[in-house]
């Protein structure tokens, strides 16, 4: 099989700062990391290298310093890295785009693995793209996967319903967070992650040069989250009866 792990690197959301003066988040300084996610769409790669055989390819579009977050994938089992560097501004139609051309470029893949979605934006949006762009079938929201020599199988969360698809080959799969527990490397697979190949790819290099995004951002602004820090000091039966009351007069319970 030959797998690409479509992966995100973004900024930790539980180390982001809401400026109260100006109601901005503070994103300068704040550790980067590969998305939750992601790595769990990189541990079902492993999965299905473990028992077809074959190839994972890590594929990032992002600035130059997301290489270090592709070694993290390396020491995980990939076995290539490809960092597509893309503009500032890149929205999820530049992204789809450059991740789909940097697919073809690499030829004949199967799997194409991909986190439902990022844990900074959460759009969902990037996996379907891709599948757009290459007309190739999809499989969403997958919290589990059967992947055989001729097909694969998708359990897939749609909400209020759960539906079982099976696709053949080429494909792309979006999985949940609930699909698996990432792996963590061993010391000897982080040390060896710095001799795997890691490539470096620029837009012209995909016959995207020039090519602008659809979408631009116009403000970034955070959400007050004010707390009423109502502490319940009574006997245990009445402070549970009296949280009900609360509850219900701030429209929380029917």
């Amino acid at each position: 099989m030959n797998i690409v792990v479509c992966a995100k690197q973004v900024v930790d959301v539980g180390e982001i700062k809401v400026n109260p003066s100006t109601n901005k988040p503070v994103l300068e300084g704040i550790p980067r990391k590969i998305s939750d996610i992601d790595k769990n769409a990189m541990e079902e790669a492993i999965r299905i290298k473990e028992k077809l055989g074959g190839k994972i390819t890590v594929m990032t579009v992002g600035p130059p310093d997301a290489r270090e977050r592709i070694k993290e994938l390396l020491a995980m089992g990939a076995d290539e890295g490809v960092l597509i560097e893309a503009p500032e501004n890149a929205d999820y139609h530049l992204v789809s785009r450059a991740l789909a051309r940097g697919i073809e470029k690499m030829g004949d893949v199967d799997i194409v693995l991909c986190g439902e979605a990022s844990i900074d934006m959460f759009s969902g949006q990037v996996g379907p793209r891709i599948a757009g762009h290459l007309r190739i079938p999809q499989l969403t929201y997958a919290f589990r996967l059967e992947a055989d020599e001729g097909k694969i199988r998708a359990d897939r969360n749609m909400g209020d319903t759960m539906v079982i698809s099976e696709s053949t080959y080429p494909v792309v799969v979006t999985v949940t967070k609930e699909i698996n527990e990432p792996r963590l490397p061993s010391l000897m697979q982080i040390l060896g992650s710095a001799n795997k190949p890691l490539n470096e790819w620029k837009m012209g290099d995909l016959g995207l040069e020039g090519e602008a995004p659809r979408v631009t951002e116009v403000d970034l602004s955070g959400v007050s989250m004010e707390r009423k820090n109502v502490i319940f000091k009574d006997d245990l039966d009445e402070a549970v009866n009296e949280l009900a009351d609360r509850l219900a007069k701030e429209g929380v319970t029917g």
